[in-house]
């Protein structure tokens, strides 16, 4: 009975620490992809920390990346900026993986 409950308490802890690496590694690539927006934008270096704490920030409104999206290619369209849906979600795509790249790194 106790290697039962050590099991499931194991399978609790890796699926928190799962959950954790997860979270951390979805809000290091919002700030990525909100510093790569900011280079085509032409934002400053101060903005462009203030407009990627925002796309970080964007990510709660609503599950999955939809929302991150909508206000990256909505800023970048009002910006002036060339840019279309298919293009943010490659960037959002390769921003994960360095993301996920430089986090497993650090562990």
């Amino acid at each position: 009975m106790t290697s039962f409950k050590d099991r499931e308490r194991a399978e609790e802890a890796k699926f928190a620490r799962d959950e954790e690496m997860l979270f951390r590694i979805t809000a290091r690539r919002n700030r990525l992809l909100g510093n790569w927006a900011a280079q085509r934008m032409g934002l400053s270096d101060v903005e462009a920390e203030g407009y990627a704490k925002g796309v970080v920030q964007a990510d709660f409104e609503e599950s999955g990346d939809e929302d991150v999206v909508r206000k990256i290619l909505g800023d970048l369209i009002a910006a002036g900026v060339d840019a279309n849906e298919s293009e943010v979600r490659a960037a959002l795509e390769g921003k994960a993986v360095e993301a996920r790249r430089a986090l497993l790194g650090e562990a």
